[in-house]
């Protein structure tokens, strides 16, 4: 535990997650207020995806502060997964509200509600400011964590339903034809559920300690023999922790004069070196197991 685990720039994600939130419960309050005022049901389903979305962001406000909880003896890598089954719990929830859009989309093409125009194009414009606030707030760091990133579409997603709204509301004002409401609903959801099925994916592939993208370990163990005293690599496996934190643990079998002639220290961070300079992904926490080439008699599990 003498390394440092803790997410890089922890505590600024956590701050603009923050911020995030509070407009978005300002923008639910605010539409909440006009479905009452107005008996709009656009607004009260749009108030009641804002409600879905201001719980995401609640989570993944959560999600941050625990991983910046430093590890314990219990757990070695703190909370750091906090942030993935944040972004696995919002991707879900982005893809089952894509689709029930889709789904409600369809029915009101086929038959169109009334939709009350300009109470539409007020709340939409104030919807629309509040979520361009909130993505410029998260839009610049967004690459930083899988939190972030389903934080980010979270967002996203609701500022192209404002917008959506907006223009359907315009759309109806000016030429009368309700089903533009439905038409919005079907873009969107149609932009949605793709971003939202690829977190989703990256997510499930983290937690079922899949090799981090852009690292080939074929390509690692194949180097890492190329090193003098190494005679073979096996029992190698690598996992992604949370945003930036791949780890590759191995067997490293050596010459046996390594653990006589003192080669041994020096070979252990010539391998740690490799790994945190030479590939794409930088892994700079490796775990190596150093044995002679006699030790393979005494394992008890097949080589990897």
């Amino acid at each position: 535990m003498g390394h440092d685990h803790g997410p890089p720039g922890g505590r600024e994600q956590r701050g603009r997650l923050a911020i995030a939130l509070a407009v978005t419960v300002v923008i639910l309050v605010a539409e909440v207020v006009g479905a009452v005022v107005t008996g709009s049901l656009a607004l009260l389903v749009d108030s009641a995806h804002m409600l879905t979305d201001a719980g995401g962001l609640a989570v993944a406000v959560l999600a941050a502060s625990l991983a910046l909880r430093a590890p314990t003896s219990r757990r070695t890598w703190g909370f750091r997964r906090a942030e993935v089954l944040a972004a696995l719990g919002q991707a879900a929830v982005l893809v089952a509200v894509g689709i029930l859009v889709l789904v409600e989309g369809v029915r009101r093409l086929i038959e169109p509600p009334d939709i009350p125009s300009t109470e539409l194009i007020v709340f939409g414009v104030v919807g629309l400011v509040g979520n361009l606030v909130s993505i410029a707030v998260l839009a610049s760091h967004r690459s930083g964590s899988f939190n972030l990133r389903a934080a980010f579409l979270e967002v996203l997603n609701d500022a192209l339903g404002s917008l959506g709204v907006i223009i359907a509301a315009v759309v109806i004002a000016t030429t009368g034809w309700q089903r533009a409401d439905a038409v919005a609903a079907l873009l969107i959801g149609a932009l949605i559920v793709p971003r939202a099925l690829k977190i989703l994916r990256e997510t499930v592939a983290v937690l079922l300690e899949t090799v981090p993208p852009g690292l080939d370990l074929d390509e690692v163990r194949s180097h890492l023999v190329r090193l003098e005293h190494v005679r073979d690599v096996h029992d190698m496996h690598a996992s992604l922790i949370a945003t930036g934190l791949p780890v590759i643990t191995a067997h490293v079998v050596v010459e046996m004069d390594c653990f006589t002639s003192g080669h041994a220290p020096d070979l252990l961070d010539r391998l740690q070196e490799c790994l945190a300079t030479h590939f794409d992904v930088s892994v700079e926490h490796s775990t190596f197991q150093l044995e002679p080439e006699t030790h393979a008699g005494h394992e008890t599990t097949g080589h990897g």
